[in-house]
């Protein structure tokens, strides 16, 4: 009965390191196409004003920042969603 259980427990983390990579593969993918598209068009986003501010100026000095820690957060949230998979458990910790 061990070796069954020892095998799942294998296809399960398998499955489990699968999904963390592909997730954290897609949120580096997303970090990277922000900060290169607000770069690359800085100056078309000039154009267009945010309080008085150029929206490349915006972007790039805190409409990123909180974008990042957007990103962050989905990491958090997802992580302990997966971790909780991998332990078996279908309830919050807390």
């Amino acid at each position: 009965m061990m070796p069954q259980n020892t095998e799942k427990m294998a296809q399960l983390r398998a499955l489990y390191w699968r999904k963390v990579q592909r997730f954290t593969a897609a949120l580096i993918i997303v970090w990277f196409a922000s900060t290169f598209g607000v770069i690359f068009y800085a100056r078309e986003l000039s154009k267009i004003t945010v309080f008085g501010w150029p929206l490349s100026f915006y972007m790039a000095a805190q409409g990123l920042t909180f974008f990042y820690l957007l990103i962050l957060a989905l990491y958090v949230k997802r992580m302990r969603r997966l971790d909780q998979i991998l332990k078996g458990d279908s309830h919050d910790g807390q």
